[in-house]
C-alpha cells in the first residue's frame, strides 16, 4: 500500500485511499477486512476450489495478491493516476466478474485496464473498450443502460455475466504466461459456479476464445479456430461465438464496427434464449 491523499468517490462522495481497502464501503465491494487473501498460486487454487458461491468467489478474487508484478503495477497506477482522473480514488485491486450469478450468456474479455476497471472496480467500466461494449449490450437489451461509468451507477444485467481470465491490470496490457496460469483457477471456479446456466459464451478476441475452449470439455473434438463471427457448437451444448475485442484500435481502424458488435450480441441473445 502507499501513502496517498484520501479522495472522494465521484458519485457517492465517500472518501477512500487508493488502492481501496476491502470493507471500507466502496460501491459493490464484495470483500471485508476478514476476507482471506491469496498470496501465492497454491492459495489461489485452494480459495478458488473452496468458493461455494459467486459472491464468495468475487470476494476472494478482489483481494488476491498472488502475482507481485501485477500487484505493484495496479497499485502504482492507482497512486500515480491518469491526469483526467487525478481527483478520484482508484480501486487498485483485482476486478471480479460482473452481472448475473445465473447467466445464460457469459462474455469473456482479457484483463482490466489500468485506468478503467482498475480505477472503477468494475470490469470494462471507465475505458473506451467498455464504452463500446456496454453501448452494444444496451442496444441488444442485455444491460439497463448504454453507459457504464462506475460501480455505483445502478447498471443492471439481463441474464449475462462479464468476466476475464486475468483479474489485475497488467503492464502494457500483457500478463506473463506464469501470471495467466496463477490466475486461471479463479475463472475455472467461476465457470464451475455458472456453467449449469450458461448457453452461450462470447469470446472477445482470440485469446479469450482459446481460454473459453479450455473451460469446456471438448471430448476429443478438434479445437475450432477463432474468427469474428465464428460459431462453435461444443459437446456440452454451449455455443461459443467469436468477436473481435472492442479495443480502441479495433474500433478506430474499422476492424470492428458497432454494426458488427450488434450482430454478435443479437445472435448471442437469441441463441441463449434471453428475452
Amino acid at each position: 500500500m502507499h501513502d496517498v491523499d484520501v479522495l472522494a468517490h465521484p458519485r457517492t462522495g465517500q472518501a477512500f485511499d487508493s488502492p481501496v481497502a476491502p470493507g471500507t464501503g466502496w460501491p459493490g465491494d464484495p470483500a471485508t477486512s476478514q476476507t482471506p487473501v491469496a498470496v501465492d498460486p497454491a492459495q489461489v487454487s485452494k480459495l478458488a476450489s473452496g468458493a461455494g458461491s459467486i459472491p464468495e468467489l468475487d470476494a476472494v478474487i478482489s483481494v488476491c495478491r498472488a502475482c507481485p508484478r501485477l500487484v505493484t503495477w495496479r497499485e502504482e497506477a492507482a497512486v500515480v493516476k491518469r491526469r483526467a482522473f487525478a481527483n478520484q480514488p482508484y480501486w487498485g485491486r483485482p476486478v471480479p466478474g460482473w452481472g448475473s450469478d445465473r447467466p445464460r450468456l457469459l462474455i469473456l474479455g482479457l484483463a482490466p485496464a489500468a485506468h478503467g476497471g482498475n480505477r472503477t472496480g468494475r470490469i470494462f467500466t471507465g475505458d473506451r473498450s467498455g464504452d463500446q461494449l456496454f453501448a452494444a449490450l444496451h442496444r441488444a437489451g442485455l444491460v439497463s443502460s448504454p453507459i457504464s461509468v462506475d460501480a455505483a451507477d445502478g447498471l443492471r444485467a439481463n441474464q449475462i455475466r462479464i468476466t476475464a481470465p486475468v483479474r489485475c491490470a497488467p503492464p502494457a496490457n500483457a500478463p506473463t504466461p506464469a501470471e495467466r496460469v496463477t490466475c486461471s483457477p479463479w475463472l475455472n471456479a467461476e465457470w464451475r459456479l455458472v456453467s449449469d446456466h450458461v448457453r452461450v459464451i462470447v469470446a472477445l478476441g482470440g485469446f479469450a476464445w482459446h481460454i473459453a475452449l479450455r473451460l469446456v470439455d471438448l471430448a476429443g473434438m478438434r479445437k475450432p479456430p477463432f474468427g469474428h463471427g465464428a460459431v462453435a457448437e461444443l459437446p456440452s451444448g454451449v455455443r461459443l461465438l467469436g468477436c473481435y475485442h472492442p479495443s480502441q484500435q479495433n474500433m478506430f481502424t474499422g476492424k470492428l464496427t458497432p454494426a458488427m458488435l450488434d450482430a454478435t450480441f443479437s445472435d448471442a441473445k437469441k441463441l441463449a434464449g434471453i428475452r
